[in-house]
C-alpha cells in the first residue's frame, strides 16, 4: 500500500511540474537579478570599505554572493534563485559570524525586496528585516538591511551600503 501511495504522490508530482511548463531559469523574472552580478568595491559608514563578488551558478540559475569586509574580517555568502512556481526570489545568507538568514521577495519598481520571516530580536519582541536593492543603474546601486518591529508600519535602517563597480 505504502508504495503505491508513494507511486501515485510522484506520479502527480512529475504531472504538476508538466502542467505548470515551466523551464527552469528560463522566465524574464530569473534574469530580474543580474543587475548585481559582477565585482563590486563597497562603501558604509562613509568610511569602511568591501567587497562583494557575484556569480552565475549551477548552470546560471543561482546568483551566487561572496561578500568580504578585510578590517572587519567579516565573510559571508548568499545563493539566490527564481522559484516561478512560487513566484518569489528566494536567497539564503551564511556568515563566519553564525549568521543565516532565509529570504524571499520580488523585483518591483526597480527595486529588489527580500523579507526575513518574523524572528524574536535579541533586545525582545518580534521583528521582520527587509533587504533591499535600490538606485539601480549599470555601474552602481544602493542596498540597505532595514528592521520593523511594527509589521512594516516604519522600518529603521540598520545597515547601509553604496555598491561601485569595479572598473
Amino acid at each position: 500500500m505504502k508504495k503505491n501511495v508513494v507511486t501515485i504522490f510522484l506520479l502527480l508530482l512529475v504531472a504538476a511540474m508538466n502542467a505548470q511548463n515551466v523551464k527552469p531559469c528560463s522566465t524574464p523574472e530569473s534574469k530580474q537579478f543580474d543587475f548585481w552580478v559582477g565585482e563590486w568595491d563597497l562603501t558604509y559608514s562613509d568610511t569602511m570599505h568591501a567587497t562583494n563578488k557575484i556569480e552565475h551558478d549551477f548552470d546560471g540559475c543561482v546568483i551566487h554572493e561572496k561578500f568580504y569586509d578585510p578590517n572587519q574580517k567579516y565573510r559571508g555568502e548568499s545563493w539566490s534563485m527564481y522559484n516561478p512556481v512560487l513566484k518569489l526570489w528566494q536567497q539564503t545568507w551564511v556568515d563566519n559570524q553564525g549568521s543565516y538568514f532565509a529570504l524571499t521577495g520580488k523585483f518591483e519598481n526597480n527595486e529588489m525586496l527580500l523579507f526575513t520571516a518574523p524572528q524574536t530580536l535579541k533586545k525582545g519582541g518580534v521583528g521582520y528585516n527587509k533587504m533591499r536593492f535600490y538606485n539601480i543603474t549599470p555601474d552602481s546601486f544602493d542596498w540597505s538591511w532595514e528592521l520593523t518591529r511594527d509589521e512594516g508600519k516604519t522600518w529603521n535602517v540598520v545597515w547601509s551600503i553604496r555598491y561601485s563597480r569595479k572598473k
